[in-house]
């Protein structure tokens, strides 16, 4: 008993380290992935880094349950692989241990993954993803930092156009600069120009300052105010004059964490749950509500008919057909113009309504997709923590190669597959090409087979990946079809033949 109990804390020992360290990078290229698709809203954001870090940590936490199955199948491939590599493996087997009992610690502790991971999934997650994306359209909304470039117009200021010919290395000396006004929205008409001027922000940075020296104002106006009007330029000399400006367009809004608790990334299983109730309700009730509203499309209408006999006329109680009604009323040609055109406004109405619901019907629909597999998720990643430890730990047996070489390239490709699968079969359950239980359990059920397929090989010591074996099979067919070409056989067969006939 306690040379299981060494043994077993020796495996989880080889594990654990690996784990962990898989786990740090993995989560690391994830975010990293995610990070790059905002890295142009994201640059030249004078936010602090406290608040990018704060981003950064909370979509981290948002990647821990896609990081989690990759890890957990490298750990195992390194682990076993090494294991396996240095015969460790074929000791333990030849002391009477088997291979299901070697991999029973690593196998326990993928359980407790599972669940734990479900846990984090649905506690830990959801409120990551609304800190996270909250921060992130802070950052979003925030203007880029106020940034002069040498002989370049800058508009980031509203209604003012900047241009300096030098900036210092200082950041506040400028040299010859331009300013247009179009706060009057009546085009480039004032300008302002200045030999040299300081820049710099008061107030915490809410207001910038430009001071200016030994320069002009000029001021294009109409007179009588019209475009006909005849044009006057005003210029003012000065030695020193001083603008502000509001920066509040540049700071971070901070919206309200509420403001995004409507998205189901934000919910866990139960408030997913609650939601999907009540679309469901909703769906129904406006189902029961169409044949009521779609009755009114079906009123006929006499009043209308200009021959008082004809409209006094009853109509066959059971017709044969509309066809044959419609000429047993004998219309004349005023009055069957004017039925065709309002049967004719009718149809188009109800192709109106009839296309008006349909869509209500689809919107709905897939809302109830998308709540559906958000919720359905939670499980399925976490499932799949001891799934990719019953595929990794039996073929890292199998393979019998350690490091980082062959375990990483076999956990990427069936990393690839199960995100493959997962994204294809939840691009069908959205689509309502497939039930959400078969698109959305499809890849872990696919994978389970492969890893007790493995399994099963790792315990009866397969060969499938040894090349030596794969050259002896091409080596034995090779000599068989061989021996079946030869001379000596066409003759045998020859004579086997005619003694037949």
């Amino acid at each position: 008993m306690k040379l299981f109990k060494k043994i077993d804390i020796l495996i989880f020992k080889a594990f654990i380290g690996p784990f962990i360290l898989t786990y740090l990078v993995v989560d690391f290229i994830l975010l990293v992935q995610m990070m790059l698709g905002y890295t142009e809203e994201l640059i030249g954001k004078d936010v602090g880094f406290e608040v990018f870090m704060k981003m950064l940590f909370y979509f981290a936490l948002s990647l821990t349950p896609t990081a989690l199955p990759l890890a957990v199948l490298l750990a195992a491939l390194i682990t076993f692989g090494n294991l396996g590599e240095h015969f460790e493996l074929t000791a333990l087997k030849s002391a009477g241990i088997s291979l299901v009992r070697v991999l029973r610690p690593i196998g326990l502790f993928a359980i407790v993954l599972s669940a734990t991971a479900f846990w984090f999934n649905n506690e830990i997650v959801p409120y990551a993803n609304l800190k996270g994306y909250t921060t992130l359209y802070n950052i979003r909304t925030t203007k880029a930092a106020l940034d002069l470039k040498e002989g370049a117009f800058y508009n980031g200021i509203p209604n003012y156009s900047i241009k300096v010919a030098k900036k210092y290395p200082d950041g506040k000396t400028l040299k010859d600069v331009m300013i247009y006004n179009h706060t009057n929205r009546s085009g480039n008409r004032e300008v302002i120009l200045a030999d040299s001027g300081l820049m710099y922000t008061i107030k915490e940075g809410a207001y910038l300052v430009l001071e200016l020296f030994r320069g002009n104002s000029y001021t294009d106006y109409l007179e009588g105010g019209s475009v006909n009007s005849v044009a006057q330029l005003v210029r003012n000399e000065y030695n020193h004059a001083k603008m502000i400006f509001n920066l509040s367009s540049f700071r971070a809004k901070n919206i309200s964490d509420s403001s995004f608790t409507y998205h189901h990334y934000m919910k866990d299983v139960d408030e997913l749950n609650f939601e999907r109730d009540s679309f469901q309700r909703k769906q129904r009730t406006y189902l029961s509500t169409i044949p009521k509203e779609a009755a009114i499309y079906y009123i006929h209408f006499y009043k209308e008919v200009t021959d008082t006999a004809l409209a006094n006329k009853p109509l066959p109680k059971a017709p044969d057909s509309l066809v044959q009604a419609f000429h047993d009323l004998r219309f004349n040609k005023k009055d069957t113009k004017a039925i065709l055109q309002r049967a004719l406004g009718q149809s188009r109405s109800f192709k109106s309504f009839v296309g008006s619901k349909i869509q209500v019907l689809d919107n709905t629909e897939d809302q109830l997709n998308k709540i559906s597999i958000a919720m359905v998720k939670k499980y399925t990643y976490a499932c799949a923590c001891f799934i990719m430890f019953l595929i990794g730990a039996p073929l890292g047996a199998i393979i019998k190669k350690g490091g980082l070489g062959v375990p990483t390239l076999v956990s990427v490709f069936f990393f690839i597959i199960y995100y493959v699968l997962s994204m294809t079969g939840e691009k069908w359950v959205k689509e309502s090409i497939l039930p959400l239980e078969i698109g959305m359990w499809a890849a872990d059920a696919i994978l389970f087979f492969v890893g007790l397929l493995f399994l099963y090989q790792a315990r009866n010591d397969s060969r499938m990946f040894d090349k030596d074996a794969y050259v002896y099979l091409y080596k034995r067919l090779k000599q068989r079809f061989t021996k079946a070409s030869t001379p000596q056989n066409h003759q045998d067969k020859q004579i086997k033949a005619l003694n037949k006939g």
